[in-house]
């Protein structure tokens, strides 16, 4: 069985490229010039897609984190008022899917709640993001998979037991799950990128990884133990304000990620035996055959 699905007009699966995100989250900062940087530097490194965050404050915060106080850029404010800062609304968002269709990068976004799926989804995207700490919200996965468009189910957080859930929900027709450990950054040792194999073990649709570590390499491993999308976060500076930050990736680190992706799978191959053309020199001049 091949484990594929389509997202915009590109499949994703075995035996196709690697789908590669740009998650940009909120590392805008409430910025549309920040956020227009950030998708401009992700396709220029040849990135598929960027991904941004939607939420509606008053439904999403917690009652009991609404009036804590905060430092941020604008002041020492709420945490519900730093909420708002961050959020886009129909007249950003539009200048980035104005942006982005002048690019030809495809964007989506992690809703977090219906009323924020509804507002991503009115801009057609070509998936939606399920983030880790919705995978056992059982009533936004409906919703999401009312909407026909491909899933893509981040695990970090996550029992077996409550994946194998989430996926009776969805369906494997229409899913990619991401192997992911919530934590920002996150230390190699709970990377424990050998789920990946797991997850292709316990379902039948294509796995990928979404990484929240410093650096690049255990993501390009992710690739090599069979991931066929990889999300990363990015940013302009790693030293900007922003709890997701110190886990992005810098342009020019991106344009390394997907360089270092991109030579990966051509250094897979396809694990069928050949003696190549380049050999044919070589093995005239050291072959040495006896019986």
């Amino acid at each position: 069985m091949t484990r594929e699905i389509l997202i915009g007009n590109k499949l994703v699966g075995d035996g196709h490229p690697t789908y590669i995100i740009a998650e940009i989250g909120i590392n805008h900062n409430g910025s549309v010039e920040i956020a227009k940087e950030l998708i401009k530097a992700a396709s220029d490194a040849g990135v598929d897609a960027v991904k941004f965050q939607k939420r509606t404050p008053e439904l999403c915060v917690p009652e009991h984190q609404k009036s804590l106080m905060r430092d941020t850029p604008w002041g020492y404010i709420s945490y519900l008022e730093y909420r708002y800062k961050v959020e886009f609304g129909q007249d950003a968002y539009q200048e980035i899917d104005d942006y982005c269709k002048a690019l030809g990068i495809d964007w989506l976004a992690s809703a977090w709640d219906i009323q924020s799926l509804a507002f991503i989804e009115a801009f057609d995207p070509p998936a939606h993001k399920i983030p880790s700490a919705l995978l056992t919200d059982h009533t936004l996965l409906r919703a999401i998979k009312a909407t026909g468009k491909p899933a893509i189910l981040s695990t970090g957080m996550s029992t077996m037991d409550e994946i194998h859930k989430a996926v009776e929900i969805l369906d494997v027709d229409n899913l990619l799950i991401c192997h992911t450990t919530s934590s920002y950054p996150c230390p190699p040792d709970e990377l424990n990128l050998r789920m990946i194999q797991t997850l292709m073990d316990n379902f039948d649709c294509p796995i990928g990884y979404s990484g929240h570590e410093v650096g690049l390499v255990t993501s390009v491993i992710a690739v090599g133990l069979g991931a066929c999308l990889v999300e990363r976060h990015v940013t302009l500076d790693r030293a900007m304000w922003g709890s997701d930050q110190a886990a992005s990736v810098e342009p020019q680190g991106v344009r390394t990620l997907v360089k270092y992706i991109r030579v990966t799978e051509k250094a897979l191959g396809d694990g069928q035996k050949k003696v190549y053309e380049s050999e044919q020199s070589t093995l005239k001049k050291l072959r040495k055959y006896s019986t």
